[in-house]
């Protein structure tokens, strides 16, 4: 017989990401923020590859790579608008976790898994930062799928990549809801 948590399920049926927008000081500190951190790492991994890694950016390193963001979107020939865009996620965050997805040579775990698997710890972690009652959001935008970026600002080897950056702080509003996905739309039942 199934051991329920119904605590969990609603959690699960109700977490919504905060818009990085809303969250500001106070941040986790590394105490708080160790639980939230192990709880990401408990998630699906084929082969026990370990095909990702953790960045923890405080405030002053965000800084950094909000410049950084600023000249290889001009590097790249961006529009302004995009330049700002991308350089605000990093200017005003408080606290962010790059998770990056390492993958690692195997001749039995194909790559997608991988990428899967560190798709997994970014939700992993949002919903424990959720969980542990602070607003998060899970972002990339163009400045992660830049390997010169990667590279400067974050120092990734080229089996690296940016799988997300879940930023974390104190809500300070919450928009409304948005539309959720109809199941009966987007679910097949296969019986036989």
């Amino acid at each position: 017989m199934p051991d329920p948590n119904p605590a969990a399920l609603d959690f699960l049926l109700t977490r919504r990401s905060r818009p990085y927008k809303t969250l500001g000081q106070p941040v986790p500190n590394r105490a708080a923020l160790e639980p939230i951190l192990t709880a990401a790492l408990r998630t699906p991994d084929h082969g026990k590859l370990e095909p990702w890694r953790l960045i923890v950016l405080e405030a002053p390193a965000l800084r950094r790579l909000a410049d950084i963001v600023s000249a290889r979107g001009t590097a790249l020939g961006k529009s302004d608008d995009d330049i700002a865009k991308a350089r605000l996620a990093y200017e005003i965050s408080p606290l962010a976790v790059a998770v990056i997805e390492v993958q690692k040579p195997s001749d039995k775990i194909p790559a997608v898994e991988m990428t899967y698997a560190a798709g997994a710890a970014c939700l992993a972690l949002l919903n424990a930062a959720l969980a542990a009652g602070w607003g998060a959001n899970w972002l990339s935008g163009w400045p992660s799928h830049d390997r010169g970026f990667c590279a400067e600002a974050l120092d990734l080897a080229d089996n690296e990549t940016v799988a997300g950056l879940i930023h974390i702080g104190t809500e300070s509003a919450t928009p409304p809801d948005r539309p959720r996905p109809d199941l009966a739309t987007v679910t097949t039942w296969v019986s036989a």
